[in-house]
């Protein structure tokens, strides 16, 4: 079974800072695009950034400039590094992995979500 761990959301004033985690973990093969989505209240989850395991990175318009996404393939963790946080960047934050899994020998795809994180942005 594969498990998504996120960490490091919280409240931060606008304009301040948070770095996001998340660490893929369980009997896994190989990990493909890695990335964040966000949902507020009322609103539809949306993609924030994701990255291929070669490094293409791919960004909302809304947090280009302001948001990095990086991974450690090594440790199957992604990052996202958020900078001149807004109000409206308040929203739980997943972590989704698309990878592939062993059970019983077999190799199975999954499209996997973390618990969320919540971010606010809030002075």
């Amino acid at each position: 079974q594969v498990q998504l761990v996120e960490s490091g959301g919280g409240l931060v004033q606008p304009g301040g800072s948070l770095r996001l985690s998340c660490a893929a973990s369980g009997s896994i093969s190989s990990v493909g695009t890695m990335g964040w989505y966000r949902q507020a209240p009322g609103k539809q989850r949306e993609l924030v950034a994701d990255i291929t395991n070669g490094g293409r990175t791919n960004y909302a318009d809304s947090v280009k400039g302001r948001f990095a996404i990086s991974r450690d393939n090594a440790k199957n963790t992604v990052y996202l590094q958020m900078n001149s946080l807004k109000p409206e960047d308040t929203a739980v934050y997943y972590c989704n992995a698309k990878l592939i899994s062993l059970r019983n020998g077999e190799s199975i795809f999954n499209d996997d979500w973390g618990q969320g994180t919540q971010v606010t942005v809030s002075s």
